[in-house]
């Protein structure tokens, strides 16, 4: 079989959008995200709501609520939007169980594929018949919409009830996988099983569908497309404006060990240590915020770094803005879209060696990359920034925000998508 994969730098934005609009009718789509609408998804919801500007209808399922708070209004309008799986109640469960087994080879088939993985899994029989049963509720909920071709965001449990779904009668599907977590466990979410069912699966990087090769058979290699996060026009067509002088930096993360918050931490004492006055502000929340907060208080940095919790996203964006760069030291990633957004409004980006990130981040180009984990190469980046001339953090803004426009457009990626699934319901 021949390889072929779509070029992922340069893409043609007219060329894109003008394919898929040409098309008489659209697929009828659906989207499965195990907990949307959460702060940190703001790359799924411009996704889909680009897909909408083509002329696609997209219904939003999401296996269950997020339980943390809404702040962006932008969020709750798609909360609002989204049906929970698990919210349909005793009744509508037990029926569509019921109504799944109408077909009992497809049923069976699908129960047989769970109770397999359960015996392969790091989660256990008993959860995973639990997908089964949310696939037979998403079955009925999408019959019901007459939807035609299902995409999931991540590639653990809400791509497990995509494929359940599929085995038991459902349309096609495709999922976007994102890592780290695929990657740190690629055979407990049986990657491999879902690629070769899937009509086709994205990766956010060059790295990361380097990873899902590893995972499937090299007939398989072609389905595996680079479809990148992007950003809205309203990050590309903002005006530039001038890097301030105030010695301000940000950080915006999930408070996460991943994202590596403590290294910042000491990287922000090693510089006040050195003599720096300068204010870091953490935006985000998560798990790890005690240690951070506690590390924050042992250092004696209560007068340097802000944690500042969730914000919407126009804080954030007036946050990028009033800071000379943005600061993410991660030990494991994706693609975060928060360095995306930093370089289209021309903010330089500290950040690691890890993942998709030197795709897009080049050392001395744009930012500052550094290795994962060195505390005294992240203070000696962060100093770099905070000492750097306006015309030095400009000149790294505007390569910044012209490699996010060239490979990072939010229209012109769900234009690709587009037409992968277009092809996907075709049955090519």
């Amino acid at each position: 079989m021949q390889l072929v994969d779509e070029p992922v730098v340069g893409r043609s934005s007219d060329e894109r959008v003008e394919t898929v609009s040409a098309s008489r009718a659209r697929t009828r789509t659906a989207y499965i995200v195990n907990q949307y609408p959460q702060p940190s998804h703001s790359f799924i919801r411009r996704e889909i709501r680009a897909l909408e500007a083509l002329g696609y209808d997209v219904r939003r399922f999401s296996v269950r609520r997020w339980n943390g708070k809404l702040v962006d209004p932008n969020d709750l309008e798609e909360n609002r939007r989204t049906i929970a799986l698990l919210e349909q109640g005793p009744a509508a469960i037990a029926w569509s169980v019921a109504a799944a087994a109408t077909a009992p080879r497809r049923f069976w088939a699908a129960l047989r594929q769970a109770w397999n993985w359960g015996r392969r899994s790091d989660r256990g029989r008993l959860l995973n018949l639990v997908y089964f049963v949310e696939a037979c509720i998403l079955l009925r909920l999408l019959r019901r919409e007459r939807i035609e071709h299902l995409h999931a965001h991540f590639g653990t449990n809400s791509t497990s009830v995509a494929m359940l779904c599929r085995l038991l009668g459902g349309p096609t599907f495709s999922f976007t996988v994102h890592g780290p977590e695929e990657f740190d466990k690629p055979e407990f979410l049986h990657l491999g099983d879902k690629i070769g069912c899937a009509a086709f699966t994205a990766a956010i990087s060059q790295f990361g569908r380097s990873q899902l090769l590893r995972q499937c058979a090299y007939e398989q290699w072609s389905k595996v497309r680079v479809v990148r996060c992007g950003v809205d026009a309203e990050f590309h067509a903002a005006e530039p404006t001038p890097p301030v002088t105030e010695p301000r930096l940000v950080c915006i993360a999930r408070l996460h060990e991943q994202k590596g918050l403590p290294i910042l931490i000491d990287a922000a004492a090693k510089l006040v240590d050195r003599g720096l006055k300068f204010h870091l502000q953490i935006i985000g929340d998560g798990p790890l915020r005690s240690v951070v907060e506690a590390r924050i208080a042992d250092l004696g940095l209560q007068d340097t770094v802000e944690l500042a919790g969730w914000k919407s996203g126009a804080e954030v964006r007036d946050a990028l803005l009033a800071s000379r760069a943005m600061v993410l030291p991660s030990f494991a990633e994706g693609l975060p879209v928060v360095i995306m957004e930093a370089l289209a409004l021309h903010r330089p980006v500290v950040s690691t060696y890890v993942a998709g990130i030197p795709e897009l981040v080049e050392d001395g180009v744009c930012g500052k990359l550094v290795p994962a984990g060195s505390v005294p190469a992240l203070a000696d980046a962060m100093e770099a920034v905070l000492r750097a001339s306006s015309e030095q953090l400009a000149a790294w803004g505007a390569e910044g925000a012209r490699r996010t426009h060239e490979q990072h457009n939010a229209a012109t990626e769900a234009a690709y998508l587009a037409r992968l699934i277009e092809s996907a319901a075709a049955g090519h």
